[in-house]
């Protein structure tokens, strides 16, 4: 097996509508503008967002995140319309076992652009690129067995829900929750879905 770090890696690709890419020194901005918009769904189910949002944060996080991509340890990714100046929400994925290779991809979407397919389309998107470029023969999908937004994406672009882990996480308020897991196995399973599918997360 080649070392991660030695792979090469585009830090851009395409999908339909949009420009899929690597965080850069510089997208602090954009981010906290799209976190603050969404700031009520986003603590209802992600941890990182309930501390107060700042610019500076945001570009930490931009900056980590293009370091990590680098390195290999973390694959962070913005989603932009094909216009790259509006960004519509967040995804990416992490290596779980590189021996497999297994991923996890996890995604959020911009209040306005809630709806319109958008994280199908990615999630779609960056699914390929795992088995395409990374060799992935396993890629999970894990969300609080609440959200059931969350669950519909996975289901839309073909992952199977192989188990319910009960008693698995502690959501933002503190209470212990069950974990919804999904996964792909094979690039065929992919279900290719028109952009005009309504229904995605919060």
């Amino acid at each position: 097996m080649v070392a991660p770090i030695l792979l090469d890696l585009p830090d851009a690709f395409e999908s339909e509508r949009l420009l899929i890419r690597v965080p850069r020194p510089g997208d602090g901005a954009a981010i906290d503008e799209a976190v603050r918009e969404t700031l009520g769904p986003l603590r209802q189910w992600m941890e990182w967002a309930l501390p107060e949002p700042s610019v500076e944060i945001s570009e930490a996080f931009a900056r980590h995140g293009a370091a990590g991509y680098i390195e290999r340890t973390n694959f962070p990714l913005l989603l932009w319309l094909k216009d790259g100046t509006t960004l519509v929400g967040s995804s990416g994925f992490f290596p779980r076992d590189w021996l497999v290779p297994c991923f996890e991809i996890g995604y959020w979407c911009r209040q306005r652009f809630e709806g319109r397919g958008y994280i199908s389309e990615a999630v779609r998107a960056i699914s390929h690129f795992a088995f395409d470029k990374l060799g992935a023969r396993r890629i999970e999908i894990r969300c609080d067995a609440r959200n059931i937004r969350s669950a519909r994406v996975a289901q839309r672009v073909g992952y199977q829900l192989e188990g319910r882990f009960h008693n698995h996480r502690i959501d933002t308020s503190g209470e212990l929750q069950d974990s919804l897991i999904f996964a792909l196995i094979s690039e065929a399973q992919i279900v290719a879905t028109s952009s005009s599918n309504k229904g995605d997360i919060a």
